[in-house]
């Protein structure tokens, strides 16, 4: 009897083997940190996280709320915020975990939502600005930014410089802001915050945005120094979360077949932002990148540049000051 290639294929050792392998690949995927072992609690300490009703900002907030942290929920929908305002309360134990709503590609939503905090919280310790999105539809917001870039770079730009004074007066205090490792595809482009110049090629528009965070970030880790407060950018790593919803319907089968073998949980994923904002060994550090295995990072050439930076930054800065 002769056997054909594709005989392989349906031969039971095979999916055996694809079983096998993938196991192995995902027990791969876990760091050497594991925030369950860390013992450090928050009691008493206040927390920001964005985008908590989903993905890595809601396992981020349920950490915080396991740790006995005052938890700020900043989402953009009441609806889904309640749902996992009421999950991470259960699970945790923690009454004090709050929904606050808020847009982040919207300027007036952000002033509005920090004017909130200003008046209702005298301390703040932690600002995790993990809201965010990819694959946004070509489009230009009120403000006249290009959506993408407001959604994941100019608004939380302006927020957390909107809460900075309150950061420094309750020092020692983290920001942690959420990138991606796509930032080294991104380019500097002044004339993309205004939607020209841009192509929409799968995420070339988000690698933009995530080389902005991690430039503007090291600047005001820059600026921040011998105030107690810190600034990092992290790199998650590639986490099955919602941030591929906007994308057509291929594409995230794609992504989502893929994802089961190579990706990481969100759960998984939200490990090296905790270990950002929890541990101990992170206290005094400033102005670096972080790699999804909870490891130092080299960022971009790109967002190595200081004297690009502070053109970025400054550029930012006259940006949301117009609104």
């Amino acid at each position: 009897m002769y056997l054909v290639w594709t005989d392989v294929f349906s031969h039971p050792l095979w999916a055996v083997s694809t079983v096998i392998l993938g196991l192995i690949l995902r027990s791969q995927r876990r760091g050497s940190w594991d925030p369950r072992a860390c013992l450090v609690q928050l009691k008493g300490k206040t927390a920001i996280v964005t985008g908590a009703n989903t993905g890595i900002g809601k396992f981020i907030a349920l950490d915080f709320a396991l740790r006995g942290t005052r938890v700020i929920m900043a989402c953009r929908s009441e609806a889904r915020g309640s749902v996992a305002l009421h999950e991470i309360r259960k699970r945790s134990g923690n009454a004090d975990v709050h929904l606050r709503l808020v847009n982040t590609s919207s300027l007036a939503s952000v002033r509005a939502f920090a004017e909130g905090v200003l008046r209702e919280e005298k301390e703040l310790h932690i600002l995790v600005n993990n809201a965010g999105a990819s694959g946004l539809p070509r489009d230009i917001t009120s403000d006249g930014l290009e959506v993408s870039f407001a959604t994941n770079h100019v608004g939380p730009f302006l927020l957390t410089n909107l809460l900075l004074d309150l950061l420094k007066q309750s020092a020692p205090a983290r920001i942690v802001n959420v990138s991606s490792m796509n930032h080294w595809k991104g380019m500097v482009d002044f004339s993309h915050f205004k939607g020209k110049n841009l192509g929409y090629t799968m995420d070339s528009v988000y690698n933009h945005t995530k080389l902005h965070n991690v430039i503007c970030t090291n600047e005001l880790a820059r600026r921040l120094q011998g105030t107690g407060v810190t600034a990092n950018s992290v790199h998650p790593g590639l986490v099955m979360t919602e941030i591929m919803r906007h994308y057509n319907f291929m594409v995230r089968f794609l992504f989502n077949m893929i994802g089961i073998f190579f990706f990481k949980s969100s759960e998984e994923g939200a490990v090296s932002t905790i270990y950002c904002t929890v541990a101990m060994e992170m206290e005094g550090i400033t102005g670096k990148y972080f790699d999804s295995d909870c490891s130092l990072g080299l960022p971009a050439p790109l967002a190595r540049d200081p004297t690009l930076a502070v053109k970025v930054f400054e550029f930012c800065e006259r940006l949301t000051s117009k609104f």
